[in-house]
């Protein structure tokens, strides 16, 4: 597991984000701001995002290769962030097509599990929502955007270290946990 300290937002965020003076300072261990000149209280919530279990017909699971940072070159499953105002269907439907190059026919939501990482100096908390998700033709897929690759591996062969984040390898492990 990543140690996000130095780039946990409390240590990242020294002014304050409406007037920009500097008492702007954390509450809740780190979970909210409040600025004493202009009262402007933030909250450091998780962002939404979409992660899919995309299956061939003998029975493996699809993982792209990052393409870039964070965890450029590991195993990953496709998706990615919602977009502000995006429902989660439209977004997960997106990211397959900017990704894959293919259409989603059918989704199915079975999970979530929280993440967080480092992007530019600052963690990013999300909430990875996961579906299965059926695709027009496997045989169509062109990685593109922030894949460099796709490979199929039985859930049972991916390893923990493989994984760019933690909660993907928790999501594939719920789904061997509570599919067999």
């Amino acid at each position: 597991m990543l140690n996000h300290q130095k780039t946990h937002p409390k240590e990242v965020i020294k002014h304050c984000l409406r007037c920009g003076c500097n008492n702007f300072n954390t509450k809740d261990q780190g979970r909210s701001f409040r600025c004493e000149e202009c009262n402007f209280l933030y909250y450091i919530n998780s962002s939404a995002a979409v992660a899919c279990l995309i299956f061939n017909p003998a029975g493996k699971l699809l993982l792209t290769r990052r393409a870039i940072d964070p965890g450029r070159g590991m195993l990953d499953l496709p998706g990615g962030f919602v977009e502000p105002m995006e429902r989660v269907e439209d977004a997960l439907v997106r990211e397959i097509k900017e990704e894959l190059g293919v259409e989603v026919k059918e989704a199915k939501f079975i999970c979530s599990f929280p993440n967080s990482y480092a992007f530019s100096g600052f963690t990013v908390f999300t909430l990875d929502m996961t579906f299965i998700v059926q695709i027009d033709d496997l045989d169509a897929i062109v990685p593109a955007d922030d894949v460099a690759a796709v490979t199929y591996l039985f859930p049972d062969e991916i390893k923990e270290d493989d994984l760019a984040f933690k909660s993907m390898f928790n999501i594939i492990q719920y789904y061997i946990n509570n599919n067999r």
